[in-house]
């Protein structure tokens, strides 16, 4: 199984800190955010290989680092080198699939984020389920879900429909990015590209994906910290206590 680690974005909300360092190799406590990811991923030893995808701006940052670890760790670096030349994340991911041969079960997660709990117990549920799965939780607040993938999940957590950043949302579960994707759901992202899926968000492709084939959603069991502006960054860092579920 790979790891996809989506890492190509400028964090320009994050200037200056991000102008010339990447977002994900921030320090959050003793850790970068990459280092509580793959370290926590690591435990579940099922991930033999994890790809860091990078612009090319910031991958020299990202070789470095994946010198310091254990781990086998791949950086693909997209050739962008400005927010404006960006590929978005799902051709990202294609870009990924198709540099590096991949033809497996895949994690892709956001290399921003932290969690308060393992991703063990996704990995734990997907293989459970069989089908590609998300993670959802519960969001009252409209004009966050504006900003987010909102899904409507059934007693089982079969996903109904899934839209990215709707203007009227028909629902309150918010999907964070994180998702597993099987083998045979894998091949399919150049044909959801292909049939005009949205590529910037990487929900984009999960959307369009419930509408081909089954796609289950799992319940978040803690919380998602997510560091998307200079004064979230610092309330995750006076925050976060690690992974403690």
């Amino acid at each position: 199984m790979k790891c996809l680690i989506l890492a190509a974005g400028y964090a320009t909300r994050l200037y200056p800190l991000t102008e010339n360092f990447p977002k994900p190799l921030l320090k959050v406590g003793e850790k970068t955010i990459l280092d509580w990811l793959v370290d926590d991923i690591h435990t579940c030893g099922v991930v033999d290989e994890y790809v860091v995808i990078s612009n090319h701006k910031f991958a020299h940052h990202f070789e470095e680092w994946a010198k310091t670890k254990a781990q086998k760790i791949t950086v693909v670096d997209d050739g962008t080198d400005s927010n404006e030349t960006r590929l978005g994340a799902v051709k990202d991911i294609q870009f990924a699939i198709d540099k590096l041969a991949l033809d497996d079960d895949m994690l892709v997660i956001a290399g921003d984020n932290v969690l308060d709990f393992s991703l063990c117990k996704f990995i734990a549920y997907a293989r459970e389920k069989g089908t590609s799965c998300v993670m959802r939780y519960y969001e009252a607040s409209e004009a966050k879900l504006r900003k987010s993938g909102v899904i409507s999940p059934d007693e089982n957590g079969k996903i109904l429909f899934m839209e990215e950043k709707p203007a009227e949302p028909k629902a309150n579960w918010c999907c964070p990015p994180f998702y597993y994707y099987t083998k045979q759901d894998a091949r399919l992202v150049q044909k959801g590209i292909d049939s005009g899926c949205g590529t910037d968000a990487p929900g984009s492709y999960i959307a369009w994906l419930c509408g081909q084939t089954t796609v289950h959603a799992m319940e978040m069991p803690g919380s998602r910290y997510d560091i998307g502006n200079l004064e979230s960054y610092e309330t995750v860092k006076a925050t976060y206590k690690g992974i403690t579920k």
